[in-house]
């Protein structure tokens, strides 16, 4: 048995974990990076590239641009703050549509969704 361990950054291993997500969330949606950084408005694909390689580490800023940009992710789930799973395209547009009601109407809204029954189930992962 050796008396070296074997020592794994976690700064690194986070970095690379935040990249990862950030890949995902694109991927979902399949866009190139070429499109998300249209979306951002501000960064370029080899940014992007950068942080999906574990190269560059987005900041707080950064990760809020492109969770606006892909819609469908938040910051702190970029982040790895958060492992709520990323909302899907049924999901982000049901969050739309109750932020575009009135007071009144998203009272009822919560009224109705307090009336379904719970189910607990693990949402299928998309291949």
């Amino acid at each position: 048995m050796s008396d070296t361990a074997v020592t794994i950054d976690p700064i690194a291993d986070l970095t690379q974990r935040i990249g990862n997500r950030l890949r995902e969330a694109r991927h979902d949606q399949q866009l190139s990076l070429s499109e998300l950084a249209e979306r951002t408005g501000c960064y370029s694909k080899s940014r992007i590239s950068n942080y999906e390689q574990g190269l560059r580490r987005m900041g707080l800023e950064e990760s809020m641009v492109l969770a606006a940009a892909l819609g469908t992710v938040s910051p702190t789930w970029l982040l790895c703050l958060d492992d709520n799973p990323a909302l899907d395209q049924d999901e982000a547009a049901l969050i739309a549509r109750y932020r575009a009601t009135d007071d009144d109407s998203r009272v009822r809204l919560r009224e109705l969704a307090q009336t379904l029954p719970a189910v607990k189930s693990k949402r299928a992962k998309k291949p």
